[in-house]
């Protein structure tokens, strides 16, 4: 198995690095190392730091220079959703074996790139889920692999906190870089790391073991909860991809059930309980006596219309919403 290992310099990736052969007994790796361009120098050393340690681990090393700062501009999103899209998006073509880094080196393609995100990284995750609105999905912090454009996406470190990498890291005299921004709050997962762990520190030392124990719970609510609406969605679903409004109000959950129907459509909060509503007064007050059939529902990217009370979800066709950059 052939394993690209994406390695920034910092502490945690330099700690996947030199536990690979550990972590994945028995398979080859090459390291993937992404060049921002946000920290000048820095930046540049960063690269420099860690083509430097794969040379005396003899691994192969694949660089990409980003102009991170003008694709964020051009697309309109942050500087922190560029910089994921623009890294996976990479970390795919080789591991498709399209990107041009691989020309002339031993790897073809890859069979999974491994990233590391650990335990603290899923925490903070989690609660900025919360703060979102996410539901029981988000509750399940950062997923320990996942699909992304054909690549296959592995954490392996999700259980081990940055508290246990630095020990080790420490113990052993590696070295790693440290990225100055880092410590500043100007991103709200910065904000978190910052100014909100500590406090949660002080009321509970362990509380990053215990917010992961938490989402290994909330993951089997959440999987239950994926089945439960799955097979109300399917019992109520019409041959024309409609969904029949009175069998889903049949079913206990109905609410929940609808929502996560139209969860990925981006409808508003109001615009959901404005159809919850509507729906409920149906389902309760004497048939005849509330009229559901030809109301319509918007999202910026979607239409639900109810029609012969049947609910249909249709994506509009001139949505130019940019979906990239959706899971982290």
């Amino acid at each position: 198995m052939d394993i690209l290992l994406a390695v920034s310099g910092g502490i945690d990736s330099m700690y996947m690095l030199h536990r690979a052969s550990e972590l994945f007994p028995g398979a080859s790796f090459a390291v993937a190392h992404c060049n921002f361009s946000l920290r000048g120098e820095e930046s540049d050393e960063d690269e420099s730091f860690v083509r430097k340690v794969c040379q005396d681990m003899g691994l192969a090393f694949f660089s990409k220079r980003f102009e991170t700062l003008e694709d964020s501009i051009a697309r309109g999103v942050s500087v922190e959703m560029s910089a994921r899209d623009l890294r996976y998006e990479w970390f795919a073509s080789l591991c498709r074996g399209t990107a041009k880094e691989l020309e002339g080196s031993a790897f073809s393609h890859f069979d999974a790139i491994a990233t590391a995100h650990n335990a603290n990284d899923s925490a903070e995750t989690m609660l900025l889920n919360i703060l979102r609105g996410c539901g029981t999905t988000g509750l399940r912090g950062i997923p320990g692999k996942r699909e992304s454009e054909g690549c296959t996406v592995i954490r392996p470190l999700l259980n081990v906190s940055r508290e246990e990498i630095t020990a080790w890291m420490t113990e052993r005299g590696l070295p790693w870089r440290e990225d100055r921004t880092n410590t500043e709050t100007e991103f709200k997962r910065k904000k978190i790391r910052n100014l909100v762990f500590p406090v949660f520190k002080e009321i509970n030392p362990s509380f990053i073991r215990t917010i992961g124990d938490d989402i290994g719970r909330f993951t089997q609510v959440d999987d239950i909860a994926e089945d439960y609406c799955r097979d109300a969605l399917q019992i109520s679903s019409r041959p024309d991809g409609g969904i029949n409004t009175d069998s889903l109000l049949s079913f206990k959950h109905w609410r929940y059930v609808l929502w996560k129907a139209v969860a990925h459509c981006g409808f508003r909060q109001p615009t959901f309980a404005e159809l919850a509503t509507l729906l409920e007064n149906y389902r309760t007050k004497p048939r005849g006596r509330v009229t559901i059939g030809g109301k319509s529902f918007q999202s910026p990217t979607h239409t639900l219309t109810i029609r012969h009370k049947n609910i249909y979800i249709n994506e509009k066709e001139d949505s130019s919403i940019d979906r990239r950059g959706s899971e982290r």
